[in-house]
């Protein structure tokens, strides 16, 4: 009997690439043989190589922009050049299926995968869909969806909710693990900061100059992206990272409260772990304005408190921080309604019954 065989796609950011961290130790424990299409350079490429019996392939890919650049003349190229690249690694590898977390780099794969009548199933983490899978689902036979809300900007015949998919490791971190790998004592609680896997100058500002009165009232964890910590500010009950993975469930058992982006699957990974959260949302100008719906539902659902990002300073962070902490009960009672579904179980019970 031939062994089965799964490819995943998804990248850019990671949350592009989370689910996909989710599912694949299940494939894994399944015995199924695992491959990955993610970009040359992406955070997922180091994400996924570090998995024991994954094989990763980088193509070329381009970036879908919504403004005008002289880069946007060389993208068309570059993803017909990752759509050929693509269409090869699968006819190598003859995946039964694809699962796509969307992210530029899947649209080349998806696209191959059509050609090659593979067929392809794609998950959608925000409350309304992202331009790569707007593109992506004429050609897939299932998309499913993070919000029930989502699901009136899909395809009936063809959307499903299924609900967020949270990594399993996240639920068995250790408390005492997470204070000691950061030098923290049981005497204040934990703030974790998270500007999202690039990072936010403007949180990590704000942070940086508001200082010496958040470190009143908390220790701090703060994660800032890659190349952005500035040891200068370190000081006992402040520690900088620039991106944390094996450690992050022990950091996240340690945490009392959370100042982040509003990125899907990191939000729904805090109201899981029922962590209070002030959410500071990507503005209108950098992004497509996800993130600023994703945080208003967390807001009408009493998840999370959300300050605007053109309204962070000094001032307010620490009166909203204050805030949160005033009303962490009240927060965590309205945290406790939400019923996480048995989500990973429907992907993968979807997964496997499309795969030819």
């Amino acid at each position: 009997m031939n062994k089965k065989s799964i490819l995943f796609t998804g990248g850019g950011t990671a949350g592009h690439v989370i689910v996909n961290l989710a599912v694949i130790p299940i494939f894994q424990r399944e015995g199924w043989e695992i491959n990955y299409i993610g970009s040359k350079d992406g955070i997922e490429r180091k994400l996924i190589e570090e998995l024991d019996g994954v094989t990763y392939h980088p193509i070329s890919t381009g970036k879908l922009r919504r403004y005008l650049s002289k880069e946007n003349v060389k993208d068309p190229f570059k993803v017909l050049k990752g759509t050929m690249q693509a269409w090869r690694i699968i006819g190598k590898s003859k995946p039964s299926i694809i699962f796509s977390k969307g992210g530029f780099v899947s649209v080349p794969v998806v696209l191959a995968a059509k050609v090659r009548r593979v067929p392809a199933v794609i998950h959608e983490s925000d409350f309304t869909p992202g331009l790569a899978n707007k593109i992506a689902i004429p050609f897939v036979k299932k998309v499913l969806a993070t919000f029930p809300e989502t699901m009136e900007y899909l395809p009936e015949q063809k959307a499903e909710y299924v609900g967020a998919v949270v990594r399993d490791e996240l639920f068995q971190g250790s408390k005492e693990k997470g204070l000691a790998f950061c030098g923290f004592t049981n005497k204040k609680p934990v703030l974790l900061i998270m500007g999202g896997s690039g990072g936010s100058k403007k949180i990590n500002d704000s942070v940086r100059a508001s200082l010496d009165k958040l470190l009143d009232e908390f220790q701090i964890i703060h994660v800032c992206g890659i190349g952005k910590t500035e040891p200068e500010f370190n000081r006992p009950g402040y520690v900088q990272f620039e991106y944390v993975n094996a450690e992050l469930k022990d950091l996240f058992a340690a945490t009392d409260f959370v100042l982040s982006r509003a990125g899907s699957n990191a939000i729904f990974e805090f109201l899981s772990l029922k962590i209070p959260m002030i959410l500071v949302p990507l503005s209108k100008g950098s992004s497509r304005g996800d993130q600023i719906i994703n945080a208003k539902s967390f807001a009408e659902k009493r998840y999370a408190r959300v300050m605007e990002e053109e309204t962070l300073t000094e001032e307010t962070l620490v009166q909203e921080l204050l805030q949160l902490k005033e009303h962490e009960l009240i927060i965590k009672t309205n945290m406790d309604s939400y019923q996480s579904a048995k989500a990973k179980d429907r992907v993968i019970e979807i997964i496997k019954i499309n795969s030819k």
